[in-house]
């Protein structure tokens, strides 16, 4: 067994040249974190070997599977994490130098070294918990040194439900959702040469509310709704 990790994608994007873009994968856009601080979350991590050693991260490194790092796809690059088996109570730090896993209800990707300390090589996912430890600044005779950072925690977020290119169809459902939620609007914007507007609900200056505003409206049915900071 190689991996129980999904096909990887390469991602669109400026990681290599220390910016931290939203990018696409798969039709879903995707927005790194400005910072790790005070992150945690909860999951299945799965893990990628052989088939993508020496091949590029999305952060422009090889990957070594017999490194200690892992994918994810929204916190910052160089971020250390640490990554607990709740089936097993082992547990690993990890650096994060990728981006992944795209599917639904997993958290993380690991290496083949991470994954064989958490004891999942064998069965391929296992439930884990994340909790941020921060991005480094520097390393020095073995000593980490981290990045102050800003807390990520509260800001000023909304969710996207949709985008269309038709007005009217935009319009349907802002006056749909404003049934049940405040703060929905209609943002005209032009990409690629086309014109879109995209709906968006206000969501709490909370990062842990806002998210479970998105999971909400994915619940009644907007699976492409998505969490955005501005």
């Amino acid at each position: 067994m190689w991996g129980c990790g999904p096909k990887r994608h390469a991602v669109k994007g400026k990681y290599a040249r220390g910016t931290y873009k939203p990018y696409r994968v798969g039709g879903h856009t995707y927005y790194p974190l400005p910072s790790s601080k005070g992150f945690v979350e909860t999951g299945y991590a799965s893990w990628y070997g052989p088939n993508f050693h020496g091949k590029r991260t999305a952060n422009g490194e090889r990957y070594n599977m017999y490194a200690m790092t892992a994918a994810h796809k929204i916190l910052p690059m160089n971020t250390y994490v640490r990554v607990e088996n709740l089936e097993n109570n082992r547990a690993v730090v990890v650096r994060i130098n990728d981006r992944g896993p795209f599917v639904k209800n997993r958290v993380i990707d690991l290496s083949y070294a991470a994954a064989k300390k958490l004891g999942i090589v064998g069965k391929g996912t296992a439930r884990v918990r994340l909790v941020a430890l921060g991005e480094v600044k520097s390393i020095h005779d073995g000593t980490v040194a981290f990045k102050k950072t800003p807390d990520f925690k509260h800001g000023d977020f909304y969710v996207q439900v949709g985008a269309f290119t038709s007005k009217e169809n935009a319009f349907r459902l802002r006056n749909r959702l404003r049934k049940y939620y405040s703060g929905v609007t209609v943002v005209k914007g032009y990409t690629n040469g086309h014109y879109y507007y995209k709906v968006r609900v206000d969501a709490p200056n909370d990062y842990n509310k806002a998210k479970r505003l998105e999971r909400k409206l994915e619940s009644e049915g907007f699976q492409r709704a998505f969490l955005v900071a501005r």
